[in-house]
This record gives structure tokens, C-alpha cells and sequence, in this order.
């Protein structure tokens, strides 16, 4: 099942007001702290990106991720649940909040349980941020880019969340196959 089709299915299980903390984490592959603490003062559509602030997150390191057309419909779309709690008389900071304006806090169960439910048992919100690794990789972004990206600082960390997977492995051998058959080899038997 691709990585999309897993993100709907455990997205199915879960609250409504979690699906789009799910797909921004997807899109961004950001840790869920800092998905859960990104507040409008961060969203800029100005600019067209999320800036995490220096200082604030467990590297240190602030960032900025650029819009993608799915990104930006998301924070839009989160932007207009704003505006009617706004009109409800709740003044709420953050972008991903609960139903009534608060917060949301830990949401483990339910991710656990929606895991489960949805075929795909033991998974944890982190490994959005691990499948980024594999994701930028295989998308050919730089390994710069996608680090600064996903705010990892180290080639060492970067490389240890690039997993290779069997499928990996089939689609390295198919293409290994794809570029022998364009090359013409001729044996000489014997002498």
C-alpha cells in the first residue's frame, strides 16, 4: 500500500479534527511537537511557507517549509476553521487546535488504535518523519535540501532514517535490468 493510501486509511480511524495534524505531518515530515505547537504567527501566506522559530524545538534550529499546492489548501482550509471560532468568540493561536479552540495534546491512543484498525499495527506519528527520509531521497531531492528540510543536522542521523526496504530492492534490480537490456553485450566464446 503506498505511503498515501496508509496516511487515509489510519486518517479514517481517527477524529476528524486529527486528519489534517496527520497530513501536515505527512507533507512535512515535522516531529508531532511541532506540528501541535505551530501557531498562525508562523504561517505565512505572504511568503507561501511555516517557519518553525529558532530556539523552540528540539534542535535549536528554526526552519522554514515552502508551501506545496497540498500544504497550502491545508493551512487554508485550517485558516477558515479559524475564522468561525473566531466568529464563535474563541481567540485561538494555534493552527491545529481541538473543535472547541484549545490545544490538542497527546493523541497516542488514538493513533495506536487507528493504526491497528487500519492494517498497519505499531506504527508511531514519528515514522511520517522517518518515511520523509526515504521520501526526499527517492524524490531526488539533495540530501542538503532535504536535511535542512526535515531539520535534521547530521549525515549521520539523515542516513540512519534512510532505510532500504525490499521494495527498494526490486526497483534497484528492474532498473538494473532496464538499463542492461539498452546496452548490446556481445560474448566471445572460446578463442
Amino acid at each position: 500500500m503506498p505511503p498515501i493510501a496508509k496516511i487515509a486509511a489510519v486518517c479514517a480511524h481517527l477524529p476528524e479534527y486529527l486528519h489534517p495534524v496527520v497530513r501536515f505531518g505527512f507533507v512535512t515530515r515535522w516531529r508531532k511537537d511541532e506540528v501541535l505547537s505551530l501557531q498562525w504567527q508562523n504561517a505565512d501566506f505572504q511568503t507561501r511557507s511555516v517557519r518553525l522559530n529558532s530556539g523552540t524545538k528540539k534542535s535549536g534550529h528554526g526552519r522554514d517549509f515552502p508551501f506545496t499546492a497540498t500544504l497550502e489548501q491545508l493551512i487554508r482550509d485550517q485558516y477558515e476553521k479559524n475564522r468561525e471560532l473566531k466568529k464563535r468568540g474563541k481567540l485561538c493561536p494555534w493552527v491545529f487546535p481541538k473543535p472547541d479552540g484549545t490545544r490538542i495534546g497527546e493523541f497516542r491512543k488514538s493513533w495506536s488504535t487507528a493504526c491497528r484498525k487500519s492494517g498497519v499495527p505499531g506504527r508511531l506519528f514519528h515514522d511520517l518523519r522517518r518515511s520523509a527520509v526515504r521520501g526526499f531521497v527517492r524524490a531526488g531531492i539533495p540530501q542538503t535540501v532535504a536535511m535542512k528540510l526535515s531539520g535534521h543536522r547530521t549525515d549521520s542521523v539523515f542516513r540512519r532514517y534512510d532505510v532500504v526496504s525490499e521494495e527498494d530492492l526490486t526497483i534497484a534490480a528492474r532498473l538494473l535490468e532496464e538499463a542492461d537490456s539498452k546496452v548490446k553485450v556481445s560474448v566471445k566464446v572460446g578463442r
